[in-house]
C-alpha cells in the first residue's frame, strides 16, 4: 500500500502567527505615533530591546574576524549588516551569504564585517573605509548595502559625493545594492532620488547592483507585517532572507565565475593525513 501523505498544516499555522503579531505591532507602532501615552511607551521599549543587542552583535563579528579562512568575505553597511532585528547576528543579510558562499565553493570563509550601526555614507566614509583599505589581504568578496540611514537627514549633494568616494575605493568584483524600500510615500520619494544616484555612481565604477529596492518593494503588506522586527524598522529573520535573496543571484555568479564550486575543488584530506598544514 502507497502511504498517504498528510498535508504539512504547520507552515500556514506559522505564517498566520506572524501575520497577527505583525499586525499587534504595527498597531503599536500607529497608535505611539498617534501620541497615545502607554503605547508610545511600548514603542519606546521595542526599540530599547534591539538597542541593548548592538554591543552584541558587534562583538560576535569582531570575534568572526580573528578566524581563519581560506576566503575572505568583507561586508560594509549599517544596523541591517550588522543583524540587528535578527535572532542571532548569522541570521543577518551577511550571514546567510557567508553560508551561501561556504556552501557554493566548499572553502572555509573569513568574515569581516565592517559595518557599524547606524552608519550613513558620511559616516562610513570616516571609519569603515579607512579600515577597509587597511586590510592586509585583498577581500574574494565583498558587499555594500548603505544610505538608508541618509534619508532622515536628506542631503543629495553630500551623498552622491559620499558614494563616489566609497565605490571608488571598491575592487571591481564587489556587489552594492541600493536603499531598501521604506513603504512609506514621503520616505519613497527620497529613496527614488538616492536611488538614481546610486544606480549611476555604481555603473560609473563597473560594480555589480543588487536589487535591494525591488526585492523589499514586491513583498508588499504581507512583508511589511511578517518581515520586521519588533521596532518595525529592522528587519527579522525572515526579512534578512529576503535581503541575502537581492544578492544571492549576483554573488553566486561572482563566487562561481571568479572562486569555482564545491566541486572543482579537490576533496580535503582528513585531519592528520598527509602531513602537517
Amino acid at each position: 500500500m502507497t502511504a498517504v501523505r498528510r498535508p504539512d498544516r504547520s507552515r500556514p499555522r506559522a505564517m498566520r502567527s506572524r501575520l497577527r503579531n505583525g499586525l499587534w505591532l504595527a498597531a503599536i507602532n500607529v497608535l505611539g505615533a498617534l501620541g497615545w501615552g502607554p503605547f508610545r511607551s511600548r514603542v519606546r521599549e521595542n526599540a530599547a530591546v534591539l538597542s541593548d543587542l548592538l554591543p552584541v552583535h558587534s562583538k560576535w563579528w569582531r570575534d568572526q574576524a580573528k578566524a581563519e579562512g581560506e576566503l575572505l568575505y568583507v561586508a560594509l553597511g549599517d544596523s541591517a549588516a550588522q543583524g540587528i532585528g535578527a535572532t542571532s547576528p548569522d541570521r543577518s543579510y551577511v550571514g546567510v551569504l557567508a553560508g551561501d558562499i561556504r556552501k557554493a565553493t566548499g572553502r572555509s570563509l573569513r568574515v569581516i564585517n565592517l559595518s557599524v550601526s547606524g552608519a550613513t555614507t558620511a559616516l562610513a566614509v570616516e571609519d569603515q573605509l579607512p579600515r577597509f583599505r587597511a586590510l592586509e589581504v585583498a577581500p574574494d568578496i565583498v558587499t555594500v548595502a548603505i544610505g538608508a540611514n541618509d534619508i532622515a537627514g536628506w542631503d543629495p549633494e553630500a551623498f552622491r559625493r559620499n558614494l563616489r568616494t566609497i565605490f571608488a575605493a571598491l575592487p571591481s568584483h564587489a556587489i552594492v545594492a541600493d536603499v531598501p524600500c521604506f513603504h512609506l510615500r514621503h520616505n519613497e520619494r527620497k529613496v527614488a532620488v538616492a536611488n538614481r544616484m546610486l544606480r549611476d555612481v555604481a555603473r560609473e565604477y563597473g560594480l555589480t547592483l543588487a536589487p535591494l529596492h525591488e526585492t523589499t518593494r514586491r513583498q508588499g503588506i504581507v512583508g511589511i507585517l511578517t518581515q520586521f522586527a519588533q521596532d518595525m524598522f529592522h528587519p527579522n529573520d525572515h526579512g534578512y532572507e529576503v535581503w541575502a535573496e537581492a544578492f544571492r543571484p549576483a554573488l553566486l555568479a561572482s563566487v562561481a565565475r571568479r572562486i569555482g564550486a564545491a566541486d572543482a575543488w579537490p576533496a580535503r584530506e582528513p585531519a592528520g593525513v598527509g602531513g602537517a598544514r
